[in-house]
């Protein structure tokens, strides 16, 4: 049996474990929760390194890997400092690999009742692997990173201009601390409306699911959800908004979609290396997995 243990600084309400077979092995995978505390994530980091198989950071980067340079989040990396023995992963590998691939997938299969190919990306920044593929299937993009992140309400339009503004503010953004970069503990129960015309006037919702509810209207009557981490309440509040289509990145287990952090700390595991994977391994382990997106029909 090997083992995976995710822990997140996210909410503890979304804490679960299952056990599945993976590429010729069994894992037990495990989502434990500090409820937004920083500092205990950092402990429970280093009480169980060398105690598991693969380690995966949840609800916080320890990168930004863009095509031009990789930023570090020093809030992050902080966390993580005193693992020494046990692979540590915030799941960018997976994540890139899985999200470039997601939107052919669903055109693919759900394509012919996509009639306006626009999307609104409540951040980019950190999946650029998705916007890659949205692109790619010839999508209008709006780009939120600087609405959700920063609570700046300036919608970004085109990827030159996201560019742009990722440069000058990522020296900053890199030392900030977690509370300010994503919801965690109980704020990721809270709903506060806003932007309500950029998810109206867009058939697809992406990016972080957290992120995605956090300002959104109640009538979401048609839209599609391209995202990850989901419980089945999750799936039950998308419906009563009238989400038509969810679409996760990461494979349904036992009712919930876990995050690419706990995944690739999986796939880790499983193979039994002891190390974190390289790109080329995350590739070939992916395919041997057969890991693809889920296309679930809520309404």
């Amino acid at each position: 049996m090997k083992t995976a243990v995710s822990v997140s600084i996210g909410s503890s309400i979304r804490n679960k474990e299952v056990e599945f077979s993976l590429n010729d092995s069994t894992v037990n995978l495990k989502r434990i929760s500090t409820d937004g505390d920083a500092e205990a994530a950092r402990r429970k980091f280093e009480e169980l390194d060398g105690k598991v198989d693969a380690l995966g950071v949840g609800g916080f980067a320890l990168h930004i890997n863009l095509p031009w340079k990789t930023y570090p989040l020093h809030a992050g990396l902080r966390m993580v400092k005193n693992v020494h023995t046990t692979p540590c992963t915030d799941g960018s590998g997976l994540q890139k690999h899985l999200e470039s691939r997601v939107m052919r997938y669903v055109h693919e299969n759900i394509g012919e009742i996509i009639k306006d190919k626009t999307v609104f990306l409540v951040e980019g920044l950190s999946r650029y692997g998705m916007i890659t593929s949205f692109i790619n299937e010839g999508y209008s993009c709006t780009f939120g990173d600087l609405m959700f992140a920063l609570d700046i309400p300036i919608p970004i339009y085109t990827l030159k201009s996201l560019h742009r503004a990722v440069k000058i503010l990522m020296p900053i953004v890199s030392h900030l601390p977690a509370k300010m970069l994503y919801s965690t503990g109980s704020s990721q129960k809270e709903v506060v409306l806003k932007y309500e015309k950029h998810y109206k006037d867009n058939t697809v919702i992406a990016g972080d699911w957290l992120y995605i509810k956090k300002h959104m209207p109640d009538d979401m009557e048609g839209k599609i959800i391209v995202t990850n981490t989901t419980t089945e309440e999750d799936k039950e509040y998308m419906k009563q908004r009238g989400i038509r289509f969810l679409v996760t990145t990461t494979p349904v287990l036992d009712g919930r979609s876990f995050g690419t952090n706990a995944m690739e700390a999986a796939l880790i595991a499983a193979s039994g290396k002891g190390r974190v994977l390289s790109d080329d391994e995350i590739r070939e382990e992916i395919d041997k997995a057969g890991l693809k997106p889920v296309i679930q029909e809520l309404n």
